[in-house]
């Protein structure tokens, strides 16, 4: 089971915030999607309040309340916050909120590991010979990246593996913090990028790229892969960073590293996800630094750009404002409605692999849509939806489960099975090269079960799409959720 929120996150407004920091003479100033004040983990302790002229190295994130120092990566809650603060003014050094044991243990290892990799991985131009690095370079479509952009980017070939290798330093000292490897598949006509992160997935908190980024920068262009980020730096000589999960996720946690720029550029793909991701991400960093690239044949990603010769600063120019106003013409529509047109597979929704026959009921799954499922106790609901889900999930939806009937370890159970395509009580030795696969995907499990208060899981909801960009939730089922008592008309 991936991390779920124990129970939903008690919520803070943005205006509370503000009334405890004036309260506390904590100096603060609004940021794009957080509030920035001077760190309480750096320099001068006691109680002395905190100076207007310190660095202001800590983000509240204005949604969530959550802090990051990015001089000390402490972190954590609202409440934390609040009680590093009693803290200081009881003459006590703060400490940053500490994770179990067990998980610093686990980065530890992860670190180490990619340490390990690194070592063996070599610069792509310095492989046995020429005809070997150009056909690796080919492999992956890179023919046209130089050995200088590789180079400043750090990126290398792990041979044993057939990888690139893209590194994450620390943007406080340098030091290798993970790595994600890359390789190519090729099925057929098809060609299809594998990745995997150390550490895990979960915890691969980087923006590749932002250590090459200058105090003074204020344009960015934010791309969906590292080997888009590349190709943008080298044909037009602009700062970009590429986010760690692609466009299925944005997490919170690296906004404090993006208040810098006044303008955010959004280039993540050429398909409709990739503008539905977009959309979505320009409404976390505040629209009114976003512009978005549109996906279309004279706009595709950035790497296809740059290996088509098309020009890719006269691209960036064309990117369309975040933030429209209330009312357009359809001059401006234009161009949304000729996606669309061109698009119609992608528009009507992502397919399900396993299901064909459902396709032709429901088109795919389109976000904004509701669909109940109904039927007789015991005649295969929660085995179908499981299986349903999981359909989504392996194709990148980022889902969250709320089994209000049968708990989680069982659900996990059943998914587990299902995704595996065997019996694993059967062969127990496959049991952890299957979960750790599991794992990898973008799925997340409620902690509730029985009747619940519709609030609690209405904000918990909201919660999870905030942090993780849940575009689909299953809600198994409403007649639990509710309790018997609300069976009435108006439920």
């Amino acid at each position: 089971v991936l991390p779920s929120p124990d129970g939903p996150a008690p919520s803070v407004s943005i205006t509370e915030i503000r009334q405890y920091l004036r309260a506390q003479d904590i100096p603060f100033h609004d940021g794009y999607s957080c509030l920035h004040t001077p760190s309480l983990f750096v320099g001068d302790r006691g109680d002395q309040p905190l100076s207007a002229n310190a660095p202001f190295t800590l983000f509240i994130d204005k949604t969530t309340g959550s802090f990051l120092c990015t001089a000390t990566l402490a972190e954590g809650t609202w409440q934390d916050f609040q009680a590093n603060v009693e803290m200081r003014l009881h003459g006590v050094s703060p400490i940053p909120p500490a994770s179990s044991e067990e998980m610093e243990e686990e980065m530890r290892q992860a670190r180490e590991d990619a340490r390990c990799i690194w070592e063996r991985a070599l610069p792509l131009w310095e492989l046995l010979d020429e005809k070997e690095t150009k056909e690796t370079k080919a492999l992956f479509g890179i023919s046209q990246v130089t050995n200088a952009t590789l180079k400043r980017f750090g990126v290398r070939y792990l041979r044993t593996a057939q990888s690139l290798v893209f590194p994450w330093f620390s943007p406080q000292d340098a030091t290798l913090k993970g790595l994600k490897l890359v390789r190519v598949e090729k099925n057929g006509g098809t060609v299809t990028y594998v990745e995997e992160t150390i550490p895990r997935f979960d915890s691969y908190r980087n923006l590749f790229g932002l250590p090459l980024i200058g105090r003074r920068d204020t344009e960015l262009v934010l791309t969906g892969w590292e080997l888009d980020a590349l190709a943008l730096h080298q044909a037009a000589g602009v700062a970009s960073v590429a986010l760690p999960r692609g466009t299925s996720c944005l997490p919170p946690t690296l906004l404090p590293y993006l208040e810098q720029f006044k303008r955010i550029t959004l280039w993540l793909g050429e398909d409709l996800r990739s503008w539905e991701a977009a959309k979505l991400f320009a409404r976390k960093l505040s629209l009114k630094r976003c512009s978005l690239v549109r996906p279309g044949n004279l706009q595709p990603r950035p790497l296809e750009a740059l290996n088509q010769g098309l020009n890719v600063t006269k691209i960036l120019r064309s990117a369309l404002l975040a933030s429209h106003k209330s009312i357009v013409s359809f001059r401006q529509l234009r161009e949304e409605v000729f996606g669309e047109l061109v698009n119609t597979e992608q528009v009507s929704g992502i397919k399900w692999a396993r299901f064909p026959e459902l396709n032709k009921l429901l088109k795919g799954h389109r976000r904004g849509e509701l669909t109940i499922f109904t039927g007789p106790t015991g005649s295969g609901k929660t085995t179908f939806i499981s299986e349903y889900a999981l359909d989504l999930c392996m194709q990148g939806v980022c889902t969250l489960w709320g089994s209000f009937e049968i708990n989680n370890v069982r659900l996990a159970k059943i998914m587990l099975t299902q995704f595996a395509g065997r019996r694993l009580e059967d062969q127990l030795e496959l049991y952890d090269e299957w979960a750790d696969r599991f794992e990898e995907l973008p799925l997340y499990f409620m902690t509730f079960h029985g009747q619940q208060n519709i609030k609690t899981v209405i904000d918990t909801m909201q919660h999870a799409v905030y942090m993780y960009d849940i575009t689909h939730v299953v809600v198994d089922n409403l007649q639990f959720m509710m309790g018997h008592e609300h069976v009435s008309v108006d439920r």
